[in-house]
């Protein structure tokens, strides 16, 4: 049985195109970057310890599988993670303006006998925003919640100006890795109207 050690509703969808049906794990693990670590081994790390932590949840079936993923916003080595509130979105959003900034997003896929990873790096460039755009997009809530106080699939799209990498990874799951882990797995994702997703 799959399961997917996540709170977002964003990477419930992503997984849910894989055509896999899924379980649902609800946690919260402290997301805190270590002195010195860099950016990626931190992304990976927390993408760990989700799955770990969901995976002792369900250890009573021995046929679990636990999805646990991060995906963080970096620039200049600077981690900006969930804004605590509106001040500190528009912090964020004048930094990224005008720049490329990475969006490092890690999948790890466990099981009581095994456990994969992998990484994907999308290289995000930023039109440059005026105060204006700022502000008007402060006024609706698609920033809260949201590493680096964006979310591609929203209005923010219209700041990028050019994107390299995993459209899906910078929404917080690459599906293209996610399928290429779940295959080692023994998984076969499908169309997801094939294989409706069940949620318990």
């Amino acid at each position: 049985m799959l399961y997917l050690a996540s709170q977002s509703p964003r990477r419930r969808e992503l997984l849910g195109r894989l055509g896999l049906p899924f379980g649902i794990i609800d946690l919260d693990v402290p997301e805190q970057r270590a002195p010195g670590e860099p950016a990626e081994d931190y992304v990976r790390r927390v993408a760990r310890e989700k799955a770990g932590a969901g995976l002792l949840k369900v250890m009573g079936n021995p046929a679990a599988l636990v999805l646990g993923s991060d995906t963080e916003v970096v620039l200049d080595d600077e981690v900006f993670g969930k804004p605590r509130d509106a001040e500190d979105a528009a912090a964020m959003l004048r930094k990224l303006s005008g720049r490329t900034h990475q969006v490092i997003s890690a999948v790890s896929l466990v099981s009581p006998a095994r456990e994969l990873q992998t990484v994907s790096i999308s290289d995000v460039t930023f039109t440059a925003l005026t105060e204006a755009q700022i502000a008007g997009y402060l006024a609706g809530d698609q920033w809260q919640g949201k590493a680096g106080a964006y979310a591609i699939q929203g209005f923010a799209e219209t700041f990028i100006t050019r994107l390299g990498g995993s459209y899906s990874g910078v929404m917080g799951l690459p599906v293209h890795e996610t399928a290429q882990l779940l295959r080692q797995f023994g998984l076969e994702p499908m169309p997801a109207e094939a294989a409706p997703v069940a949620t318990p």
